[in-house]
Protein backbone atom coordinates (compact mmCIF):
# COMPACT_ATOMS: atom_id res chain seq x y z
CA UNK A 1 0.00 0.00 0.00
CA UNK A 2 1.37 3.51 -1.07
CA UNK A 3 0.26 6.04 1.90
CA UNK A 4 1.36 9.56 2.72
CA UNK A 5 2.89 10.95 6.28
CA UNK A 6 -0.17 11.22 7.31
CA UNK A 7 -1.33 7.33 6.89
CA UNK A 8 1.96 5.89 7.76
CA UNK A 9 2.01 7.11 11.46
CA UNK A 10 -2.02 6.40 12.02
CA UNK A 11 -0.62 2.73 11.07
CA UNK A 12 2.73 3.51 13.33
CA UNK A 13 0.07 4.70 15.91
CA UNK A 14 -2.24 2.05 15.82
CA UNK A 15 -0.14 -1.08 15.63
CA UNK A 16 3.42 0.10 17.21
CA UNK A 17 2.04 2.70 19.32
CA UNK A 18 4.66 5.66 17.88
CA UNK A 19 3.17 8.68 16.53
CA UNK A 20 5.35 9.33 13.60
CA UNK A 21 5.70 8.66 10.16
CA UNK A 22 8.67 6.00 8.93
CA UNK A 23 10.01 5.07 5.42
CA UNK A 24 7.96 1.74 5.60
CA UNK A 25 6.05 -0.74 7.65
CA UNK A 26 5.63 -4.31 7.45
CA UNK A 27 3.46 -6.96 8.41
CA UNK A 28 4.54 -10.66 8.13
CA UNK A 29 1.80 -13.84 7.75
CA UNK A 30 2.11 -17.18 8.86
CA UNK A 31 0.73 -19.44 6.53
CA UNK A 32 -2.57 -20.66 6.71
CA UNK A 33 -3.12 -24.04 8.27
CA UNK A 34 -3.59 -26.53 4.88
CA UNK A 35 -2.37 -23.73 2.38
CA UNK A 36 0.81 -23.84 0.33
CA UNK A 37 4.18 -23.44 2.82
CA UNK A 38 5.41 -20.27 3.28
CA UNK A 39 4.59 -16.62 4.51
CA UNK A 40 2.85 -13.79 2.99
CA UNK A 41 2.49 -9.85 4.11
CA UNK A 42 2.03 -6.57 3.87
CA UNK A 43 4.16 -3.46 2.84
CA UNK A 44 3.17 0.06 3.83
CA UNK A 45 5.02 2.37 1.83
CA UNK A 46 5.51 5.86 2.92
CA UNK A 47 5.61 7.99 -0.69
CA UNK A 48 6.11 11.37 1.25
CA UNK A 49 9.34 10.48 2.92
CA UNK A 50 10.42 8.96 -0.46
CA UNK A 51 9.87 12.31 -2.27
CA UNK A 52 11.52 13.94 0.50
CA UNK A 53 14.57 11.57 0.93
CA UNK A 54 14.68 10.35 -2.51
CA UNK A 55 14.69 14.53 -3.77
CA UNK A 56 16.75 15.36 -1.13
CA UNK A 57 19.27 12.16 -2.70
CA UNK A 58 18.90 13.68 -6.14
CA UNK A 59 17.18 10.05 -7.27
CA UNK A 60 13.92 9.99 -5.98
CA UNK A 61 13.25 6.64 -7.87
CA UNK A 62 16.04 5.15 -6.37
CA UNK A 63 14.61 6.19 -3.10
CA UNK A 64 10.88 3.99 -3.46
CA UNK A 65 13.09 1.38 -4.69
CA UNK A 66 14.92 1.00 -1.63
CA UNK A 67 11.93 1.33 0.72
CA UNK A 68 10.24 -1.87 -0.88
CA UNK A 69 13.54 -3.84 -0.69
CA UNK A 70 13.71 -2.75 2.94
CA UNK A 71 10.09 -3.58 3.56
CA UNK A 72 11.08 -7.29 1.94
CA UNK A 73 14.20 -7.53 3.89
CA UNK A 74 11.73 -7.81 7.29
CA UNK A 75 9.20 -9.83 5.79
CA UNK A 76 11.94 -11.68 5.21
CA UNK A 77 12.89 -11.90 8.70
CA UNK A 78 15.83 -9.26 9.15
CA UNK A 79 15.63 -6.79 11.96
CA UNK A 80 17.46 -3.02 12.30
CA UNK A 81 17.24 -2.76 16.04
CA UNK A 82 20.76 -2.24 16.34
CA UNK A 83 23.51 -0.58 14.15
CA UNK A 84 24.76 -3.65 13.35
CA UNK A 85 21.51 -4.76 12.22
CA UNK A 86 20.92 -1.83 10.01
CA UNK A 87 24.15 -2.13 8.14
CA UNK A 88 23.61 -5.93 7.27
CA UNK A 89 20.05 -5.03 5.87
CA UNK A 90 21.54 -1.86 4.08
CA UNK A 91 23.68 -3.93 2.24
CA UNK A 92 21.36 -6.60 1.11
CA UNK A 93 18.49 -4.61 -0.01
CA UNK A 94 21.77 -2.96 -2.13
CA UNK A 95 22.64 -6.08 -3.24
CA UNK A 96 18.95 -7.12 -4.41
CA UNK A 97 18.47 -3.79 -6.60
CA UNK A 98 21.85 -4.29 -8.06
CA UNK A 99 20.85 -7.96 -9.08
CA UNK A 100 17.29 -6.73 -10.08
CA UNK A 101 19.48 -4.17 -12.71
CA UNK A 102 21.38 -6.92 -13.59
CA UNK A 103 18.88 -9.16 -14.31
CA UNK A 104 17.30 -6.09 -16.34
CA UNK A 105 15.03 -3.92 -14.19
CA UNK A 106 15.12 -0.74 -15.89
CA UNK A 107 18.64 1.01 -15.02
CA UNK A 108 17.37 4.22 -13.55
CA UNK A 109 15.04 3.01 -11.39
CA UNK A 110 18.30 1.38 -9.24
CA UNK A 111 20.98 3.36 -10.39
CA UNK A 112 22.24 4.16 -6.82
CA UNK A 113 22.43 8.58 -6.13
CA UNK A 114 25.76 10.26 -5.94
CA UNK A 115 26.60 11.49 -2.53
CA UNK A 116 26.51 15.15 -2.00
Amino acid sequence: MLVDDEGITQTNREYFGKNRPTDVISFRYDPIPGENAGWSGDLVINVDRAVQEGTARGKLDYELALYIAHGFDHLSGAEDDTPEKQRAMRATETAWLRKASAEGLPAPLLSQPTET
